[in-house]
């Protein structure tokens, strides 16, 4: 996988890749993206992310984007992220001491006093 990060063109001219029998969504992706200029670029991007986690985890992105309407790579290795990356940790409250205890006010016309300061100087 590795070499076709940088040799994504062997994917249509390697002989292991001919009769390669890629998963259902993964191969309509495929089918999509032999019509486009970076189609096997976008599809090694595909693999190598299949190599990196796990097919069947990218075969349900893929099938994901396509219930979207989705067909790129970016797409999918997105959805792919955010089914392995953990979730944000919860926010956690601030000590008491550590709490405002008058909230800012939002006054652009601040500004507006300060460039008037300096234009009469």
């Amino acid at each position: 996988m590795p070499v076709l990060k940088r040799k994504p063109g062997a994917l249509r001219n390697g002989a292991p890749f001919r009769d390669w029998d890629l998963p259902p969504a993964m191969t309509q992706i495929w089918t999509h993206l032999r019509g486009t200029s970076d189609g096997d670029r976008q599809l090694a991007d595909i693999l190598f992310a299949a190599y990196q986690h796990d097919i069947d985890v990218v075969e349900a992105a893929c099938e994901e984007a396509l219930k979207s309407g989705l067909r790129k790579a970016d797409a999918i290795l997105n959805i792919v992220s955010r089914r392995t990356n953990p979730p944000p940790p919860k926010a956690i409250e601030p000590p008491a001491h550590l709490q405002l205890k008058m909230a800012p006010i939002a006054d652009c016309a601040r500004y507006d006093r300060l460039g008037g300061s300096h234009a009469t100087a």
